[in-house]
């Protein structure tokens, strides 16, 4: 059906089209891992990418901060990591015989984490302020980050020795979490003729820069002129609800989690080249918005479900607005 959009989107849908062209040139597969990325940055919001080794998460990262014209810097969380190697720390300066702050690298505006739970408790507390505030607080001076700044942590799903749990409040600050799955069978044997054909294929080195910090500053404020009609408001608030009355789950989801899945449907609305969201828009990530803010109870436990299989339960009860 066409419709007339009652703001010009072409901007927001050219470049969106020019970023996965050009992430073509080294990424096979993964379509949804890739627009979920671009919708959390549209959305101002933070990624938590969960998948086994070798299905390009990092590389899916690092490609999409090579394509923005950004501030990128990347930190290997391990077991020593502790708060001021990724926050900053004061340093005496013999000449002011003062103390200066040494910004760490978490002063980016594209921040990969890789592995992010291999930090202990103590370090990951230390996003909490920077993940939600956009700021970093040192010796009582607040300290800014960029207008432009999102999280992409990776994590390993098998692998628990050496690692700890992220903490709920931690988790309910990413904007998603994409559970990334190994590529079809065809997808794996274009993955072979690639790399075959080119042996520089993780160089990244082919890949241009389509956005700059003011593209998506401004892609972001074309967002927020996305439409949300009200029965979507009731829409996306039943649902969440659900997550807090069903006897399938001990921990439902947060207020945050409404905020977020209202913010990223615009996001991909606007992605799509319309200036309104639909329920389709909802229910396509709702299982990213949701799954990772919730705990089971002993009785889903009990009957093998996992988080995802819950989420789709939950939007099989609550009732579709017409």
């Amino acid at each position: 059906m066409e419709f007339n959009s009652r703001i010009d989107l072409s901007e927001v849908s050219d470049k969106i089209q020019k970023i996965k062209t050009e992430s073509e040139k080294v990424l096979i597969g993964q379509e949804k891992m890739l627009d979920l990325i671009l919708i959390a940055i549209l959305s101002n919001g933070h990624v938590l990418i969960e998948g086994v080794p070798g299905v390009a998460k990092t590389l899916s990262s690092k490609l999409i901060a090579k394509m923005i014209d950004a501030t990128f810097k990347r930190i290997q969380f391990t077991p020593d990591l502790m708060p001021s190697d990724v926050l900053g720390t004061s340093v005496f300066n013999l000449k002011s015989s003062e103390f200066e702050f040494k910004k760490g690298p978490v002063f980016a505006d594209i921040l990969l984490i890789d592995e992010i739970n291999r930090a202990p408790a103590k370090t990951q507390a230390s996003l909490f302020e920077v993940m939600e505030e956009r700021q970093v607080t040192n010796d009582g001076v607040k300290y800014s980050m960029e207008k432009v700044f999102s999280i992409l942590a990776t994590q390993n799903p098998i692998e628990q020795e050496g690692t700890y749990r992220l903490p709920e409040g931690q988790l309910d600050r990413f904007l998603f979490k994409i559970n990334v799955g190994y590529p079809k069978l065809s997808e794996e044997v274009e993955i072979l003729k690639s790399r075959y054909n080119n042996a520089d294929l993780n160089s990244l080195e082919q890949i241009e820069a389509v956005l700059s910090k003011d593209d998506i500053l401004k892609l972001r404020s074309l967002t927020r002129d996305v439409i949300v009609q009200e029965n979507l408001f009731e829409y996306i608030t039943n649902l969440i609800s659900e997550t807090r009355n069903s006897p399938l789950l001990y921990l439902g989801a947060s207020p945050r989690a409404s905020l977020d899945l209202m913010m990223a449907s615009r996001s991909y609305a606007a992605i799509q080249g319309r200036d309104f969201i639909t329920p389709d828009d909802i229910q396509f990530l709702f299982e990213a918005v949701v799954a990772h803010r919730i705990i089971l109870s002993s009785e889903a436990e009990l009957e093998g479900l996992t988080d995802q299989e819950v989420c789709q339960r939950i939007m099989q009860k609550v009732e579709v607005p017409k």
